[in-house]
């Protein structure tokens, strides 16, 4: 495994994903987030761990495709990225909604 500063693991991560389907996930402790797209799973998993201080059992990844973008007669496409789903273990749980 590649060592990695602890500060770049921390730019890894871009954010949570709140969707209906991750949601349903939260229900089997798994977490969705958008990483980097040169992220690797051994990275993704020592980023999780780090920030959030808990125990990752597995990590999966999927590319999104591309999405096309017009801004007048100009077609481009969005910015592509990376999006993985963190599974936790039984006694691990992150707080993505605290309690105010």
């Amino acid at each position: 495994m590649t060592k990695v500063q602890p500060r770049a693991l921390a730019d890894l991560i871009k954010r949570p994903i709140i969707t209906e389907k991750a949601t349903v996930l939260l229900e089997n402790n798994q977490y969705t987030f958008d990483v980097d797209r040169r992220a690797t799973k051994p990275q993704i998993k020592a980023a999780i761990e780090e920030l959030f201080n808990v125990k990752v059992t597995a990590v999966n990844t999927y590319h999104l495709p591309p999405k096309e973008r017009r801004v007048g007669r100009f077609v481009g496409q969005r910015p592509r990225y990376k999006r993985a789903i963190v599974t936790l273990a039984p006694d691990s749980k992150i707080v993505l909604f605290p309690e105010v």
